[in-house]
C-alpha cells in the first residue's frame, strides 16, 4: 500500500511542477501541471477506468507528504542525470507510469475516436492525437511517455510524414477498396503470420530532418580533414561548382533509372556517350563501357576477360599495381579458379603460353613511368593479352596505352571532377580493343537510329548482360557509377583536353619542384621519372619527417619497410610545396627551386613518354568551357529525361522511393567528401561512428549479428555473401587443419614484394607432411579434390587455405534476378535451377528432389524474399529449414526489403546471409544507374570470413579468416553511407514499419485497380500480392497484336516511365509503386492503364488500325505532333493527350520516336557521331547549290 501511496505522490508531484518528493516545483511548472491535471479529468493517477493502475484510488491532496526541503541537484550530478531532463528519477517514474496510462488510451473522456487499447489499430489507422512522444513515423504515432511540452510544441518537421505519400484519408479510402478494416489486417493477410516480428524495431526515437542534419554535422566533424598526399588511386581534386551544383545536388540527374528506356533517357545517354568518348580518346582505345565499380573491380573484371577470351587459367599480376588492386584481383581469382601469380615484368615467362593475361600499372603504384612496350610484344606473341591499370590524368601527357598495343585499358575517374568520398563512390572506366567489345563487362552505349530514321542512343550489345545471360553473362554487374561517370563526362566537357593537358602539367611541374627540393635535402629518389608520385628513402629519421607532417596536419604514404610516398594533385598550391618541403627539412622554397631548375622542369615532355596525339577533338569537348555554356547544356539533357521530378517510376524490384533532400544534403559536406580512405583511424572518427551506427541499426532491422559495408552494389553483395558460405564451408569441413596449414604457410612479406609460390606450397614444407583434423603433423595426403589456394594477401601476408575444389552446388529458382545465378558462377559455384510453381513460390517438391540429389555438394540457396513475383511464400521458414538440414546456407536476397522492414526479418525465419540495397530501400538515389551500395549482413557464424583490406585493417576478431577483398576501399562507396542513416534515424522504428506497410498497401490497392482490366498473374494464397506485382500482358499479342514493349512505349505518351518490362517473365509488366507515391499518383498511373487497354480494346473489336496505331506508333514527340504533316487514323489529341490530366503546360514529352535495336547492335557505335552528324542541314543545301 505504501508503494502504491509513493506511485501516486510521485505522480502528482511531478504533474505539478515538483521534481523529487520533496524538491521545489520549478518555476511556472506547477500551475502547468495543475492545469494538466485538470484536463485529465483531476484524477492524476487514474486509469482509463477512473482508478489507478493499481487499483486503488489516486491519494487526496491532503494526504500528500512533504519530506525535508533538498537542494537542486547540480547539472552533471548523478541525480541530475537520472532524471529525465534534469527533473530526477521521480520524473523518470512518472514518465514510465504515464506512458503505460497513455498506452491504454488516456483517460476515457479525451481518447481519440476509436476508443483504447482494444481499438489501438484503428487508432493506427486514423488521425490521432498522439499521447506518446517520440514515436513519430507513418501515423501511428507511439513511444514511452507524453509530456505536456510536446502538446504545446508539437514537432513540425516529422520525416516520416513528408517521405510516406498517402495521408490518412486515402489510406482508409484505400482500405476499403481492398475490403480490410485497418493495415494490420491487410498485414496479416499479406504475410505469413509463422514470420511476422510481433515487437517493435529497438531503435532511437525519430529525430527531425532540421535537428538530424546538426547531429550528423557534429559527427562529421569528427572527421580530420589534414591534406592527404598517399595517393594509390585516390587524388584530392577541384570539383567544379556548376557542375556540384547542377548534376550532383540536382535531382533530376540523381533521381533517374538506367536508361533501359531510351525514349526518355536521351540526356543521360548522350553524356554517358560522352564518357566513353572521353575515356577511349585519352587512353588510345577503340571501345569503352558506360563506368565500373571501382579500379580494383575493374581489374579482376579484366582478369576474368582475359581467362574467357583464351581459357588459360594462369594471370600474372605486376607487383608493382596498387595492393587493394592485388587484392581484389587474387579474392576473385580464388573463387573462379584462375591463379594468380606476382612477378615483376622481366621475370614474367610466356613461353608456355598458358598465362591468360597480364596486368600491369602505368605509372605504378610507387610512381615510375616505365616503358611497358616489350612486355605487351612478348605477351603478345604467346597469346596472352595485356591489361594496364592507368591514370586518366597523366595520360593527358604521357603516352596512351592503346598507342603501344595494349588490349585492355582500366582505372578510375577520381580525379576528373570527384572528390576522394573516403573511398567512393567514384566511376571505374574500362576501355578494349574493338575484338573484345563483346567478352566487355558492364553497361554500354551505343548509337543508333529511331522510327524516324534520326541518330540516337540506347544500350548496346544488352544481350551479353546479367539481366539476360543469367550465369552465362560477362559479369554480375547490374549497378555501375553512371552519376559519377557524368560528373566525370562533364568535368572532360568543361575543360577539354586544353584544360585537362594544363592540369596535367601544373601537377607534374609541381612534383618536379618538390623531387629537386627532396634531391637538395639529401633524400633519395627511387625513380628519375615520374608524373606526380615520388618514393622517397629519407636522408634523415623518418619519425622526424612525420612528426613534421603531423604539425603541419599532412598524411603520407608509409611503406612497410619505412620509404615514404608523395603524390600531389591539382589542389596543391605554392604553400602546400613550402610545406612539404620544411616537413623534409629542406631549407629552399618551392619558388627559388623553381628559378633554378630551368629546362629541367619538362620532365616527361622531354622523354619519348610524352603524348604527341590529340585527344577530345570532338565538338562536345570544344563548345562549353564558360559556365553559362556548361549550365545550360547539362540543362538540356536534364530536361530530356523522366526522373522522379517528373512522376512516379513504377520499376518492380527497382524501389524507386523519394531520395530526400536532407538526405542528400550531407554527401557534399567536406568533412565527409574530403578525406582519403587510407588515413589513420583517428583521422576518420566521424566516419567510424557512422559506420557502427548505421550497423547497429541495420542489424536490429534484418535479425543479423554483423555487417559489412565493403560491397559497392547489390550484385557485389551476393558475390560477396557466396564468398563467405564458401569461405565458412571449407573451414568448417577442414577446420582444424585448415587453421594450423595458415600458420605454417603465411609468409610474412612485405605488399609489392610477395611472389606467391607457382605451386601454392610454401619451401620447407614437405608435401607428404600434411596437418590432421586436430593440428598433429600425419602422414596421410588430403584427397586428390583439395588444392592449396592463395585466399588473400592482408598486411603483407598471403594467407593459403586448403580448398574442395568439388563443385558446389547453389539452388536458385527461375524466378530470380539475373544477378544471382551471375553472381554464384563468380564465386565458383555450379547452378542448379528451381522451378517455380502455378503461384510463382518456389515449388517445394521439386526443391526437395534438388537437394535429396545435390546434398554432398550442396552450398546454398539464394532466393528473393518476398519473391521476385511479388508474393511472400508461406514455405521460407520450411525451406531454409530443409537447407539447413542438408548442410547448407540460405542467401536471401535483399533486393526487396523494403516490404519487409519492422514486419519481418530475415535473419529470424532462417537467412545466413542477404545483401541489402541501401539505394533502394534505404534512399540512397539510383542516380541514373549507380551509384549503389550493397553491404552484406550475415548471422554470427560467417562473421569471421567477411571481407577485408590489405591497407586498412577492418577485421580486428583474432578468429577471423576473412574471405579477401571485394572493393578497392575498405568500406566501399563510404560518402554515401550518410543518407541511409539520415533516412533510418529520421524514420524511426514505427516510420520505417509503416513505410513498408503503405508499399504493400500501395500495391495492393493498384493491383485492386487494375485486376478487372488486367491479369494479376500471382498472388499470395490469400489472395494478396506484397508490395509489387505483376500485369500478364502476353494475351494481348494474339488478340491484337500488342506486346510488352508497346505498352511500355504507349506509357510515356501519359508521362510515365515503363514498369519494369519482361522480367522475372516474359511478355509481362512488374509494378512497384513504392510508399513515397500518393493515392492521386497511383490513380493517374491506374488511369493510364486502364486507358491502354481500351486502346488495345478498339484493336481487338477491329474500331483501330492494327499496325497504325496509338500504341504501335509511340511514343509521339513533339515534333511528330506539331508537324504539318499527320496522316494517322487517330488524332492529335490521342496521340499527345489521351487523358484530362495530361495537360500542355506539365506534359513531359519524349524527344526521339521509338528506337531501332535490332538497327544499333548489328551497326555498334560507342563513342560520339562524327563531326558531320551535328552540321546544319543548312549546309549540305548549299554546297548542293553551289
Amino acid at each position: 500500500m505504501e508503494h502504491r501511496r509513493r506511485s501516486t505522490r510521485t505522480l502528482l508531484l511531478a504533474l505539478s511542477g515538483g521534481g523529487r518528493e520533496g524538491e521545489p516545483r520549478h518555476r511556472g511548472q506547477g500551475r502547468a501541471g495543475r492545469i494538466f491535471l485538470g484536463r485529465l479529468g483531476g484524477g492524476g493517477g487514474r486509469g482509463p477506468g477512473g482508478r489507478s493502475e493499481q487499483g486503488t484510488a489516486p491519494l487526496p491532496h491532503w494526504r500528500r507528504r512533504r519530506g525535508p526541503r533538498r537542494r537542486r541537484p547540480r547539472p552533471g550530478h548523478k541525480a541530475w542525470a537520472a532524471g529525465s531532463g534534469g527533473c530526477g528519477g521521480a520524473m523518470q517514474s512518472c514518465g514510465r507510469w504515464w506512458g503505460r496510462l497513455a498506452a491504454r488510451g488516456g483517460p476515457r473522456h479525451l481518447r481519440p475516436a476509436g476508443g483504447g487499447g482494444q481499438h489501438r489499430q484503428q487508432q493506427h489507422n486514423q488521425q490521432q492525437q498522439r499521447w506518446v512522444g517520440g514515436g513519430g513515423g507513418g501515423g501511428g504515432g507511439g513511444g514511452d511517455a507524453a509530456r505536456c511540452i510536446e502538446q504545446l510544441l508539437p514537432r513540425h518537421d516529422d520525416f516520416s510524414r513528408r517521405h510516406i505519400g498517402p495521408r490518412e484519408g486515402e489510406k482508409r479510402e484505400m482500405l476499403r477498396a481492398l475490403g480490410v478494416q485497418s493495415v494490420e489486417e491487410l498485414m496479416d493477410k499479406a504475410i505469413p503470420g509463422s514470420i511476422r516480428l510481433r515487437r517493435p524495431l529497438r531503435m532511437e526515437d525519430p529525430v527531425g530532418e532540421n535537428e538530424i542534419l546538426e547531429t550528423l554535422y557534429n559527427i562529421a566533424s569528427k572527421n580530420k580533414i589534414w591534406r592527404s598526399y598517399i595517393g594509390m588511386g585516390y587524388y584530392n581534386c577541384s570539383v567544379p561548382q556548376p557542375i556540384a551544383r547542377n548534376l550532383l545536388e540536382n535531382a533530376g540527374w540523381v533521381t533517374q533509372y538506367t536508361p533501359y528506356q531510351p525514349e526518355v533517357s536521351q540526356g543521360r545517354l548522350e553524356s554517358l556517350l560522352n564518357y566513353q568518348t572521353m575515356v577511349c580518346d585519352i587512353t588510345g582505345m577503340d571501345v569503352a563501357n558506360a563506368s565500373l565499380l571501382d579500379e580494383g573491380t575493374a581489374a579482376a573484371e579484366a582478369m576474368q576477360l582475359c581467362h574467357r577470351h583464351n581459357k588459360r587459367r594462369k594471370f600474372y599480376v605486376d607487383s608493382r599495381c596498387h595492393p587493394q588492386t592485388i587484392a581484389v584481383v587474387q579474392t576473385r581469382a580464388n573463387y573462379t579458379g584462375v591463379i594468380t601469380e606476382l612477378k615483376l615484368p622481366h621475370e614474367m615467362d610466356f613461353s608456355g603460353k598458358d598465362v591468360s593475361g597480364v596486368l600491369f600499372q602505368y605509372p605504378d603504384t610507387e610512381g615510375k613511368v616505365e616503358d611497358f612496350s616489350e612486355l605487351v610484344e612478348r605477351a603478345h606473341q604467346n597469346g596472352t593479352l595485356a591489361c594496364c591499370a592507368t591514370d586518366l590524368l597523366a595520360l593527358c601527357i604521357l603516352k596512351p596505352p592503346g598507342e603501344f598495343g595494349v588490349d585492355v585499358v582500366l582505372g578510375s575517374s577520381q580525379r576528373f571532377g570527384v572528390p576522394l568520398c573516403y573511398g567512393g563512390p567514384h566511376a571505374a572506366f574500362f576501355a578494349v580493343k574493338e575484338n573484345l567489345v563483346r567478352m566487355m563487362p558492364g553497361r554500354m552505349v551505343g548509337v543508333t537510329r529511331d522510327a524516324n530514321g534520326k541518330e540516337v542512343y540506347r544500350l548496346a550489345l544488352q544481350t551479353r548482360e546479367q539481366h539476360i545471360r543469367r550465369d552465362k553473362a560477362t559479369s554480375n554487374i547490374c549497378t555501375a557509377q553512371a552519376l559519377l561517370a557524368n560528373m566525370a563526362a562533364m568535368f572532360g566537357v568543361y575543360h577539354g583536353s586544353d584544360g585537362l593537358r594544363d592540369i596535367a602539367r601544373r601537377v607534374h611541374n609541381a612534383t618536379l619542384i618538390l623531387a629537386e627540393g627532396l634531391r637538395r635535402a639529401g633524400h633519395k629518389l627511387h625513380h628519375d621519372l615520374f608524373f606526380d608520385t615520388l618514393t622517397v628513402t629519407c636522408g634523415c629519421s623518418v619519425k622526424e619527417v612525420l612528426d613534421r607532417a603531423a604539425l603541419r596536419k599532412i598524411n603520407f604514404r608509409i611503406y612497410s619497410d619505412g620509404r615514404l610516398g608523395v603524390s600531389l594533385d591539382e589542389t596543391v598550391s605554392e604553400k602546400d610545396l613550402d610545406d612539404i618541403l620544411w616537413i623534409f627539412g629542406c631549407e629552399s622554397s618551392a619558388e627559388l627551386i623553381a628559378e633554378g631548375m630551368g629546362e629541367e622542369t619538362k620532365g616527361i615532355l622531354s622523354t619519348p613518354f610524352k603524348r604527341t596525339s590529340k585527344f577530345l577533338t570532338h565538338q562536345v569537348f570544344n563548345s562549353y568551357h564558360s559556365e553559362t555554356n556548361i549550365v545550360r547544356y547539362m540543362k538540356r539533357l536534364e530536361n530530356k529525361d523522366i526522373s522522379l521530378v517528373h512522376s512516379m517510376i513504377p520499376l518492380g524490384s527497382c524501389t524507386m522511393k523519394l531520395n530526400s533532400s536532407a538526405e542528400l544534403a550531407p554527401i557534399s559536406w567536406k568533412e565527409f567528401a574530403n578525406i582519403h580512405p587510407f588515413v589513420p583511424l583517428d583521422q576518420a572518427q566521424g566516419y567510424q561512428q557512422l559506420f557502427k551506427d548505421l550497423e547497429k541499426d541495420l542489424c536490429e532491422i534484418t535479425g543479423y549479428d554483423k555487417i559489412s559495408f565493403q560491397p559497392n552494389s547489390g550484385a557485389q553483395g551476393e558475390y560477396a555473401g557466396l564468398a563467405a558460405i564458401k569461405a565458412y564451408l571449407n573451414a568448417k569441413g577442414e577446420r582444424h587443419r585448415s587453421r594450423g596449414l595458415s600458420e605454417q604457410l603465411c609468409g610474412c612479406l612485405a605488399i609489392g614484394q610477395v611472389n606467391t609460390p607457382q605451386n601454392f606450397l610454401v619451401p620447407n614444407v614437405e608435401r607428404r607432411q600434411h596437418l590432421g583434423c586436430q593440428g598433429a603433423p600425419g602422414s596421410q595426403l588430403p584427397p586428390a579434390r583439395w588444392r592449396w589456394r592463395p585466399s588473400c594477401l592482408l598486411h603483407g601476408t598471403i594467407w593459403f587455405f586448403l580448398c574442395d575444389t568439388r563443385g558446389q552446388v547453389c539452388l536458385i529458382p527461375r524466378s530470380a534476378h539475373g544477378t544471382n545465378p551471375a553472381s554464384a558462377q563468380m564465386a565458383g559455384m555450379k547452378i542448379q535451377p528451381i522451378e517455380v510453381d502455378k503461384n510463382g513460390s518456389i515449388d517445394i517438391s521439386h526443391l526437395k528432389a534438388m537437394v535429396d540429389k545435390h546434398k554432398e555438394n550442396l552450398a546454398a540457396i539464394m532466393i528473393t524474399y518476398p519473391s521476385t513475383n511479388g508474393v511472400f511464400e508461406e514455405e521460407i521458414g520450411d525451406v531454409c529449414e530443409l537447407i539447413h538440414k542438408n548442410g547448407g546456407q540460405v542467401y536471401l536476397d535483399g533486393a526487396n526489403m523494403n516490404a519487409q522492414v519492422g514486419l519481418c526479418r530475415p535473419g529470424d525465419y532462417g537467412s545466413d546471409v542477404s545483401h541489402l540495397n541501401l539505394h533502394k530501400t534505404f534512399c540512397i538515389p539510383h542516380g541514373g544507374g549507380g551509384p549503389g551500395m550493397g553491404p552484406i549482413g550475415v548471422k554470427k557464424h560467417l562473421a569471421p570470413y567477411l571481407p577485408t583490406h590489405p591497407v586498412i585493417k577492418i577485421q580486428t576478431d583474432k578468429d577471423a579468416c576473412p574471405l579477401g577483398t571485394v572493393s578497392a576501399a575498405p568500406w566501399g562507396s563510404s560518402a554515401i553511407l550518410p543518407i541511409s542513416w539520415v533516412y533510418i534515424k529520421t524514420m524511426g522504428a514505427k516510420g520505417l514499419k509503416h513505410a513498408s506497410e503503405v508499399a504493400i498497401l500501395n500495391a495492393n490497392y493498384m493491383a485492386k485497380r487494375l485486376e478487372k482490366h488486367y491479369k494479376i498473374l500471382f498472388r499470395g494464397v490469400r489472395g494478396y500480392v506484397a508490395h509489387e506485382f505483376i500485369l500478364d500482358t502476353r494475351p494481348f499479342k494474339k488478340t491484337a497484336n500488342i506486346e510488352a514493349v508497346d505498352l511500355a512505349k504507349r506509357l510515356q505518351d501519359y508521362g510515365f516511365h515503363a514498369p519494369t518490362m519482361s522480367w522475372p517473365v516474359a511478355g509481362t509488366l512488374m509494378i512497384e509503386p513504392t510508399e513515397s507515391e500518393d493515392k492521386a499518383e497511383l490513380d493517374r498511373f491506374c488511369d493510364a492503364m486502364i486507358s491502354i487497354r481500351q486502346e488495345i480494346a478498339e484493336i481487338e473489336e477491329g474500331r483501330m488500325d492494327p499496325q497504325i496505331n496509338p500504341l504501335k506508333m509511340s511514343p509521339h514527340t513533339l515534333n511528330c505532333v506539331t508537324s504539318s504533316k499527320w496522316d494517322r487514323p487517330y488524332s492529335r489529341e490521342v496521340a499527345a493527350f489521351p487523358l484530362p490530366f495530361v495537360k500542355p503546360e506539365s506534359k513531359f514529352w519524349p524527344t526521339i520516336a521509338r528506337i531501332d535495336d535490332i538497327y544499333g547492335d548489328q551497326h555498334l557505335v560507342c563513342t560520339c557521331p562524327p563531326m558531320e552528324a551535328y552540321e546544319s542541314p543548312f549546309s549540305e543545301q548549299k554546297r548542293a547549290s553551289s
